[in-house]
Formats: C-alpha cells, sequence, structure tokens
C-alpha cells in the first residue's frame, strides 16, 4: 500500500520512509504541506497520510480539512505532534484526523498504528463493494444485467427532465425479439435464457456509449437515447436490429436464428413519459403488424414511417 510521510523536518522524513520501507510499504515523501496537498490531489494518491501538525504554510491541520473534503477515496491520515500540543491533536480529530503519534515514538508503535489503518480501510472497501453490488442487483436484471424496468424508466424520467430544461432531443425505441415463444417452445427455457443473454449483449455493442438500455418485461427492450433526434436514433435502432438479426446465436449444438422488431419515437415538447411510451409501442405494434424484422418510427399525431424493410 501507498503512504504519503509530510513532514518539514528531513531526519523524521528519512526515519518514516525507512521504518515502513522495511515493513513493505511503497512510501512517497513530501516536504511541507503543498507538496502533500499536490501528491494526495494527483492519480492514484496514497491511502495512507501520516502528517506533521506543524509545516511553514500549510500544516497538518489544514491538510486533513482539506482531505476530509474531498469526494473521492478515503484517505487514513496519522497527525504527528509533540507531546506539549495535543491540542493541536484535538482540533485535528475535530477536522477529520484518524488517529496521532506523539514525537518522538516507537517504530512499532508507528507500526502498529499504520496497520490499523490499513486493516480500517481495508474493511472501508469491502463494505463499499457490497454497497455498490446491493445497488447493481437493485436497479438491474438479474438474468440480463441490463437496466430493470423501474431503473430504465427512471433513467427515461431524468434525460426527459433534461430534455425539457435545456430543451435537448430525447429519443426512445421498443425492441421486441420476433417470435420468441416459439424459441421457447422448440428448445426449452433455458435455450430461451440464453438467447435472450447473447441478444442484450448484442444490443449494448450496437448503441452509442451514452444510450441506456433496459429490459422492458419479457423478450421486450427499452432504449432510452439522450440527445438524439429521430433520424440519428434510426441508425441507431437499425444497427440494432441489423446485429441481433445478423448472424444465428449459438446454443450448441443449435444455431438459433433470431430478429427484432423495432419501434421509434422522438420526444416533442408538451410530452409526458406516457405519451412518449405510447407512441413506441405503436410504432413496434406496426412494425410486428407489416412483417417483423423491421424498424418503424411514430414521428407525430397521425404520422408515421417504415425505414426498414425486412432484412
Amino acid at each position: 500500500m501507498k503512504l504519503l510521510v509530510a513532514d518539514d523536518s528531513g531526519l523524521y522524513r528519512t526515519m518514516l520512509k525507512t521504518m515502513m520501507e522495511t515493513h513493505g510499504y511503497e512510501v512517497v515523501l513530501a516536504k511541507n504541506g503543498y507538496e502533500a496537498q499536490l501528491i494526495l490531489e494527483g492519480e492514484d494518491p496514497p491511502r495512507i497520510a501520516i502528517l506533521d501538525c506543524h509545516m511553514p504554510g500549510l500544516g497538518g491541520l489544514e491538510l486533513c480539512e482539506l482531505i476530509r473534503a474531498r469526494q473521492h477515496d478515503y484517505i487514513y491520515t496519522i497527525l504527528l505532534s509533540v507531546a506539549d500540543q495535543l491540542t493541536d491533536v484535538l482540533k485535528g480529530f475535530e477536522l477529520g484526523a484518524d488517529d496521532y503519534l506523539c514525537k518522538p515514538f516507537k517504530e512499532l508503535e508507528l507500526r502498529a498504528r499504520v496497520q490499523a489503518g490499513e486493516r480500517i480501510l481495508r474493511s472501508r472497501d469491502a463494505l463499499m463493494e457490497s454497497r455498490e453490488a446491493l445497488e447493481f442487483d437493485a436497479s438491474h436484471d438479474p438474468l440480463l444485467r441490463l437496466w430493470n424496468r423501474a431503473a430504465i424508466i427512471d433513467l427515461l424520467s431524468t434525460e426527459l427532465s433534461r430534455s425539457k430544461r435545456l430543451q435537448a432531443s430525447l429519443s426512445i425505441f421498443f425492441v421486441d425479439l420476433d417470435c420468441f415463444k416459439d424459441v421457447n417452445d422448440s428448445y426449452g427455457h433455458l435455450a430461451g435464457d440464453d438467447v435472450l443473454r447473447r441478444a442484450a449483449e448484442k444490443m449494448s455493442s450496437a448503441v452509442r456509449e451514452y444510450d441506456h438500455v433496459g429490459r422492458f418485461g419479457g423478450d421486450e427492450f427499452l432504449v432510452v437515447l439522450p440527445n438524439c433526434a429521430a433520424d440519428a436514433a434510426w441508425v441507431v435502432a437499425e444497427r440494432v436490429r441489423q446485429h441481433i438479426s445478423s448472424d444465428p446465436i449459438v446454443i450448441a449444438p443449435m444455431h438459433v436464428q433470431v430478429s427484432a422488431s423495432i419501434g421509434l419515437t422522438q420526444w416533442v415538447p408538451g410530452q409526458e413519459i406516457g405519451d412518449l411510451l405510447y407512441r413506441a409501442d405503436v410504432a413496434l405494434y406496426r412494425a410486428k403488424q407489416n412483417g417483423r424484422n423491421r424498424v418503424e418510427i411514430e414521428s407525430g399525431p397521425g404520422e408515421a414511417s417504415s425505414m426498414t424493410q425486412p432484412g
């Protein structure tokens, strides 16, 4: 683990570096608070910082306050103080310090304090990973690892609010796998799950990096395209259709040919989420009625267009 030592005393810097490197730590040195600040705000900063309370200009106390104002990875801070300056240590704790040592200190005590900090950091990292995993599971479909229905609707709501505020373009489209029931009936539901997974992968690889793809239900998907007018959205939708239908999905020893129908619409001022979803659903229904494996656009009241012939 990388460790920062910030002290204006060259003797203490050298001593701390030797002690910590002996125990396997990668030590970065700073001779004042400004150097320490640059290191801590740079890329891949140390996770543990040993800071002298009193350095010219920017001291350890002020650094503690700056560190706690960060929104990035947690940095465990240990203050170094002399025995008659314990009021500074109390102030340091108020500003966010984690521990302290009085100068002079014993190597074993220093090592124990640093190891305690390392354990706390690892426990914190494990808790953060668990929380992120729970948040992912709560917002993603367990089979396909795409956004689930609630999450994709929330994302659509967020993008719609942004489009209203900025008068930016927004398009959505539904994707429905053609005759998917026949896949389940012919090959079984486990094979059907494999087909869904592979189709979801193809879909995700065909959209733009900042588009949102979610499972709306069953074999139906919703794609939200921020900053995207209908003509550009059609290009994405057509690419999705081609990705899904171009090559059979291999489920050894079977090769399952799958295609998709897509219904697309663009938001216009005055529409709410329900209006947008309804118009995309109308376009999807028309794609099914007109032969499947195609993209249809619902562009406005009483207006419709078909931009893809069966492939």
